[in-house]
């Protein structure tokens, strides 16, 4: 796996805030264990070491982190994505063949905690409001007929493992999801094919907007027959 002074790995760096290319299998922030101590964030401090979390990605999903430099950097932006100030951007494919088109569609399925079953989570009534943005830009068929759509999808909420339960409750899930998907669909990749590609805001020390991209190290030609 890549060291964090990579050159593809810093996306973005100034005196207030840090962007980073977090690989796929690489935590945010520390597990419980020794062995889950090695993160982004850990790596990042050692050549930053002012270095903050401001939000996470899991572990399996790849791409854009933003940190910041200070405490106030930090909440300015810990609250622009509480009030929903940022447009977040990922990437995914997933099993079956969905319509492409240029409109997008809504997924409003409410998410819950899993209980018995945690860290997975649920479509659920009586769980806390969830909506994601998705639209189909290719879809692809294997030499055996097995189908595979890339996504674009964009979280209007942020909440735990929302955009492999929303697209599992449509009957799509992500390939490689060993949390959500059946034995074939983590066969179908050799990784969770889910990939945070775009982050903009307004940049809380200039008040200019900003926005950072970065393209998914996978395609429909990732995806196993």
């Amino acid at each position: 796996m890549p060291a964090i002074d990579h050159p593809d790995l810093v996306v973005h760096e100034d005196a207030h805030l840090l962007v980073l290319n977090k690989p796929a299998g690489l935590l945010c922030v520390p597990g419980r264990g020794e062995d889950k101590q090695d993160c982004l964030s850990a790596r990042a401090m050692r050549r930053w070491p002012d270095a903050l979390v401001v939000h996470r990605l899991d572990m399996a999903t790849s791409g854009l982190v933003l940190m910041a430099r200070n405490p106030a950097m930090q909440r300015a932006l810990g609250d622009a994505f509480a009030g929903r100030l940022v447009h977040k951007r990922y990437e995914a494919i997933v099993d079956g063949a969905l319509p492409v088109k240029a409109e997008w569609s809504v997924i409003d399925e409410p998410l819950m905690a899993d209980w018995p079953r945690r860290p997975l989570q649920k479509v659920d009534p009586a769980g806390k409001p969830s909506l994601t943005r998705w639209r189909a830009v290719s879809s692809a068929q294997g030499a055996d007929g097995a189908l595979a759509t890339h996504l674009l999808l964009e979280p209007l909420t942020g909440r735990s493992h929302q955009l492999r339960v929303h697209l599992l409750s449509i009957g799509h899930p992500i390939l490689g999801d060993a949390l959500y998907g059946s034995d074939a669909v983590r066969a179908r990749a050799p990784r969770l094919l889910l990939h945070a590609s775009e982050l903009g805001f307004v940049h809380p020390a200039t008040g200019q907007p900003v926005r950072f991209a970065s393209a998914p190290a996978f395609g429909l030609s990732t995806a196993r027959p």
